[in-house]
């Protein structure tokens, strides 16, 4: 798909019939894109960094889950459109991966605003992960969603030194009871760097 176009269409929908056929090879295809977009940060946050590839997939999943037919294809293209990084952005899933639920609800608890302390830094810079303000983040309550969606909008200078070789990246949390920072290793760091272009 030609970068100037990051959005999903009805004519990259392929029929369901088709998809299901060879939904082994596109989950295959897809596993491997994903291995190299996706960063543990601290003991249980997972960044999932999102293409056109990803969510074309996961809509191609909804659609295979939930068998809605040609009435819900429009509302997931509203949903995960967003989510693919237009030039100079990159976009991302940060999960809170806790598999016992009752630590999993005192872990939110306290993280609450979580969603505007994520962070990309390199050369200097810190460049501050937008969250998505269409979901619902933190709940009135004060909990954090398991599941958060932020963007990060770097300028040409900033794209271009991301996409140097061997630029150290961190990326990372700092809100006060969730303060981890980690390393982007270098197969992550590249790409990422065909993402932004």
């Amino acid at each position: 798909m030609p970068r100037e176009e990051r959005r999903l269409t009805r004519g990259d929908i392929l029929p369901l019939s088709e998809y299901v056929a060879e939904r082994r090879a596109h989950r295959a295809r897809i596993a491997a894109i994903k291995r190299h977009h996706r960063l543990e940060v601290g003991p249980f946050a997972a960044f999932y960094f999102e293409n056109y590839d990803t969510m074309w997939h996961q809509v191609h999943e909804m659609l295979a889950i939930e068998k809605g037919g040609e009435a819900q294809i429009e509302d997931e293209l509203l949903a995960y459109n967003p989510l693919i990084p237009q030039k100079n952005e990159l976009s991302a899933t940060v999960m809170f991966e806790i598999d016992d639920p009752a630590r999993r609800a005192r872990e939110l608890s306290r993280l609450g605003g979580i969603e505007n302390a994520t962070f990309i830094e390199f050369g200097g810079e810190r460049i501050r992960g937008e969250p998505d303000r269409d979901r619902e983040n933190t709940s009135p309550e004060g909990r954090a969603s398991a599941v958060q969606f932020v963007k990060f909008r770097l300028s040409p200078e900033e794209a271009a030194r991301f996409e140097k070789p061997n630029e150290r990246i961190l990326v990372g949390f700092d809100h006060k009871n969730y303060g981890h920072i980690a390393t982007l290793p270098e197969e992550v760091r590249r790409a990422l760097a065909q993402d932004l272009e």
